[in-house]
């Protein structure tokens, strides 16, 4: 007896730590902040362009959108720009984690000099949008449904329509291209999105804390699955992807140690519908664009040529 409350004492330890570190990465990572937190040091260098591209945003006539406008605790908010030449396209910016969309704002702009009108919602626990917390791309796929179909009935069955997303949002338009889209939806362009949010903690447990899978990763999605509605490992792009139909262009930092490469790879082989993969050799995460503007317009461009 005495030898078993010795072993069960440790191990009660053990577990009990377990869940202290498992909730406190829940709080670290889950519940929304209401600031964008300060870039990685590397893209510390484009300040001044970003906030170029800010003040343009801020600047451009445009149009505040809302769904459920009268419900406080579930209102979400976007920004919706017209294009003056009035071409019936339209591309949707899903913004990354933690970000809104003014942070969207250099993306925005390239659009709309490729004549494109532009809808930036913000996400679920992001910005001016409602909700207590982050849900990896899940939850606000189902929302960006519904920004699909506002975006129809205000602008007209006729309205071509591209998504477009970085990061987090680049993963929630991977999700988002395994539902049923209404036929306006053309074409779909995810930059850096990760192939699964567990494969993507466990990589993160693993190279920023030096922490093992288990039992950690299980104990944050069953505290995930209280809060939320949903385990972790149902956050899956690939899983989308299998479905989707609509072609797709994947863009990936080669230097990405954030969301590794090999991630864009296993996104680009779940899709059987026409797609193109650009790994830019020399970008870390999300730095495609401001390594080189110019080479990432043309490289869109070329292909909403072939597909748009």
């Amino acid at each position: 007896m005495k030898k078993s409350l010795a072993l069960g004492l440790p191990l009660a330890a053990v577990a009990g730590g377990a869940l202290y570190v498992s909730q406190k990465l829940f709080d670290m990572f889950i519940p929304r902040v209401n600031y964008v937190p300060e870039t990685s040091a590397e893209k510390q260098k484009y300040a001044d362009q970003y906030y170029e591209y800010v003040d343009w945003f801020k600047k451009i006539p445009h149009e505040t959108w809302y769904l459920n406008e009268h419900e406080p605790k579930k209102r979400l908010v976007a920004t919706f720009i017209q294009h003056p030449d009035h071409l019936k396209k339209t591309v949707i910016i899903s913004h990354g984690y933690k970000g809104n969309r003014e942070t969207m704002a250099n993306y925005a702009h390239m659009f709309y000099n490729m004549g494109f009108n532009v809808l930036l919602p913000d996400d679920r626990a992001h910005g001016d949008s409602a909700g207590e917390y982050i849900n990896f791309g899940w939850l606000d796929r189902l929302d960006y449904l519904n920004w699909i179909n506002k975006l129809i009935a205000v602008k007209g069955e006729d309205e071509k329509i591209l998504l477009f997303g970085v990061s987090m949002g680049g993963a929630t338009v991977e999700m988002l291209s395994g539902e049923n889209l209404p036929t306006q939806v053309k074409a779909i362009i995810a930059d850096c999105g990760y192939s699964s949010i567990k494969e993507e903690m466990t990589y993160l447990l693993k190279e920023q804390f030096h922490l093992p899978e288990y039992p950690i990763e299980p104990l944050v999605s069953t505290i995930n699955r209280q809060r939320l509605g949903f385990y972790l490992g149902d956050v899956s792009s690939i899983d989308q992807l299998r479905k989707n139909r609509r072609p797709i262009l994947f863009i990936h930092g080669g230097k990405d140690t954030y969301v590794p490469v090999k991630m864009a790879y296993e996104n680009y082989r779940a899709t059987k519908a026409p797609k193109q993969l650009w790994i830019v050799k020399n970008a870390t995460h999300a730095e495609s664009f401001w390594y080189n503007p110019e080479a990432y317009q043309h490289r869109v461009g070329q292909f909403l040529k072939t597909y748009f």
